[in-house]
């Protein structure tokens, strides 16, 4: 297997080696700087899953990012280079730096090109792989990425292979400790844009293997699989998107899985200051608690795992702004899926202000069996201010409130008023501080 997939690569590789010379003088080097700074007061949240009780009333800390950008360009080559420190306020010692991106990218004339490194993956509507880019460390992965681009035709096929050290006597096992939740990873991406009409198709298939057993003790790969499509259909002032995924294949424990998603969202702009949305998120869930409802620790009662998870999407911009659903998890370790009704509208009073108000009603997928418990999870209403103050400075402020319900303080351990508020404000400075090209 791993020597077929050497083989494909150096095959791959042909077009460029065969690349006739270029003599234009098509050399840029930039740099950017990125400096985020976002508050946040949170009145209500989420406890951590070994407590029974509410969190306490309040939370207030201000986050931080820092980024230096260094990318070149040439008519065959391109690079990046993202470097990254985030962390809080007063944080003693806690402030993570990474390296962000690191990456190479070929290009042939024929629109083939190859990608190596740890890279950003964004595809379709950034539903199942996105970067994730509200949380201040991010999404990246290290990988190897083949594809061809041209003619209304986009196919990349992705290569990941992780493993936490070089080392000849402790074999191939990779567990915590590792910069990503994977062991191994291959995605195959295809879309297609119709030449006679404003209609986008895009097909993807991950096969993800995370590592089971213990070292040394029956140590293996467990392998699941999400495939499904996406579409986009943007006529006049309209545009419809819709896609479906299922999930499929074994978790690290063994177990099953067959879970699914849909959604759906049609948006309406009138006018380039005005615009409406209306849409429906349905992500399948489990029929059983994985432990007692007391919270003592019971047998797994379901023998199977319909919960969806779309475990490198970019989650934020989905499902409510607080962030409760496939960000934080259940108190039970289990999911009973999401119900995610919504609707909203944006304008723009100036051309540098703009103003969105969004309101979800947030309900389980499915009704727990032999509990007596309403499927309503609660009302999310959010309101989002931005400023443009210069081309690279931007302020934005955020407030939001949910109306939770029993059954939200129940499975989530939220606030037990019913109430949950989330006020934000963030200053983003995207300063380019050199631009050279000969």
């Amino acid at each position: 297997m791993k020597a077929t997939a050497f083989i494909l690569v150096a095959l791959f590789l042909l077009p460029f080696a065969t690349r006739a010379q270029d003599t234009a003088k098509t050399n840029r080097l930039t740099a950017d700087l990125q400096f985020l700074t976002r508050g946040e007061i949170r009145d209500g949240g989420l406890s951590s899953v070994a407590s029974e009780a509410a969190l306490g009333d309040h939370a207030n800390f201000v986050l931080g990012r820092s980024r230096l950008i260094v990318g070149f360009e040439k008519s065959y080559l391109s690079t990046r280079v993202d470097l990254r420190q985030t962390g809080i306020w007063g944080q003693a010692g806690g402030t993570s730096f990474n390296v962000y991106e690191a990456w190479a990218k070929l290009h042939a004339r024929n629109g083939l090109f190859l990608q190596a490194g740890r890279q950003s993956l964004s595809y379709d509507d950034e539903r199942i792989i996105g970067p994730n880019d509200w949380a201040m460390d991010g999404t990246s992965h290290d990988a190897l990425k083949l594809g061809f681009e041209g003619s209304g035709h986009k196919a990349h096929l992705i290569l990941a292979y992780n493993q936490n050290e070089e080392n000849m006597t402790n074999g191939t096992s990779y567990y915590t400790g590792g910069a990503l939740p994977y062991k191994t990873m291959q995605t195959a991406w295809y879309h297609f844009d119709l030449p006679t009409a404003p209609l986008g198709l895009s097909l993807l298939m991950m096969n993800i293997g995370m590592q089971a057993g213990l070292p040394g003790n029956n140590d293996h790969i467990e392998w699941q699989q999400i495939y499904g499509g996406y579409l986009k259909y943007t006529p006049s002032q309209w545009s419809l998107e819709a896609s479906y995924y299922r999930q499929g294949g074994r978790d690290e424990n063994h177990m099953p899985i067959k879970a699914w998603m849909a959604s759906i969202l049609a948006q309406w702009q009138p006018r380039n200051s005005l615009g409406f949305k209306a849409g429906f998120d349905y992500l399948s869930g489990d029929d059983y608690f994985v432990v007692s409802q007391q919270g003592n620790i019971g047998l797994i009662k379901h023998d199977t795992l319909k919960g969806f998870t779309s475990v490198f999407g970019s989650h934020h911009q989905f499902y409510g702004a607080m962030d409760f659903f496939y960000v934080s998890t259940f108190v039970y370790g289990f999911s009973p899926g999401l119900q995610n009704a919504f609707v909203g509208t944006h304008f723009q009073p100036l051309s540098n202000i703009s103003v969105n108000f969004d309101y979800h009603y947030l309900a389980m997928s499915t009704r727990l069996k032999d509990i007596d418990m309403d499927m309503t999870l609660g009302h999310e209403f959010e309101l989002e201010a931005a400023w443009q103050i210069k081309p690279d400075i931007a302020l934005s402020l955020g407030f939001s409130y949910m109306i939770g319900t029993k059954t939200m303080e129940r499975l989530k351990r939220a606030s037990t008023d019913g109430s949950l508020r989330w006020v934000w404000l963030s200053l983003n400075v995207t300063p380019r501080i050199f631009s050279k090209s000969w």
